[in-house]
């Protein structure tokens, strides 16, 4: 409420849990604000920076030459990493890939235990959202010189490259915010079951926030309504 009141232009990286629910909620406030939802998006980050990881430790390829796309959402099964889609992670065993995917999804749990339940991801949480910033400023300067790529990075979106009205996937960002919303590519068929799992559960999780912000938001006014009360004043919340 108070970022689109006072700060309606900014792009919202929100990088709190369940991100799979508070991005659809953040965008139905925006809407009823008349606020661009394009500024909203989920820090997924961590997830590709995870899946690179692991496949360094594994082949011991330099970080710079690997690059897992990581799409869905931002837990458990709905992470999907891409492994299929990186040269050095497709030249694994199958069945190395498919215990790596479960891997990529628990992290985040592998590092509480790590830390006997005294804390988790910080440092590596905030290396991945300074990465995605940095795509994000690339895009709002302007600046058409800049590759394309200094200005993409994977972020949990408003988007069609699903029939889910949020998913995470490529996002390149300019002047206004997000720019375009990538397609998701060839997957293989483990990757194409996977995300018929991962979109079954992510419904759920998108509808949960969406039904707990309405539940939250006074009704959306009518278009007799706001005809009715022009000039009389009404609450932004019902705009």
């Amino acid at each position: 409420e108070a970022c689109a009141r006072f700060c309606p232009n900014a792009v919202v990286a929100l990088i709190v849990n369940p991100v799979n629910s508070i991005v659809p909620a953040m965008c139905e406030l925006y809407k009823r604000h008349g606020l661009n939802t394009s500024k909203i998006l989920g820090v997924t980050s961590l997830d590709g920076v995870r899946a690179n990881r692991f496949i360094h430790d594994i082949t011991g390829t330099p970080l710079s030459k690997i690059d897992v796309p990581v799409i869905g959402g931002h837990a458990g099964a709905t992470i999907l990493p891409l492994f299929s889609q990186d040269p050095v992670a497709n030249s694994l065993p199958q069945e190395t890939l498919v215990a790596l995917d479960r891997r990529v999804q628990d992290a985040g749990t592998e590092v509480v235990k790590a830390k006997a339940g005294r804390g988790s991801a910080t440092l590596s949480m905030a290396y991945a959202g300074a990465k995605l910033c940095k795509a994000i400023l690339n895009g709002l300067q302007g600046d058409e010189t800049l590759p394309v790529k200094s200005r993409t990075a994977f972020a949990y979106v408003q988007s069609t490259v699903t029939e889910l009205p949020f998913f995470t996937s490529k996002v390149t960002f300019g002047p206004f915010g997000i720019e375009a919303v990538h397609d998701l590519g060839l997957l293989s068929p483990y990757e194409e079951k996977r995300l018929a799992e991962a979109k079954k559960i992510l419904a759920g999780e998108i509808q949960d926030g969406l039904a707990a912000i309405r539940a939250m938001l006074p009704p959306a006014a009518t278009a007799d309504e706001l005809k009715n009360l022009e000039g009389v004043g009404l609450p932004s919340s019902r705009l």
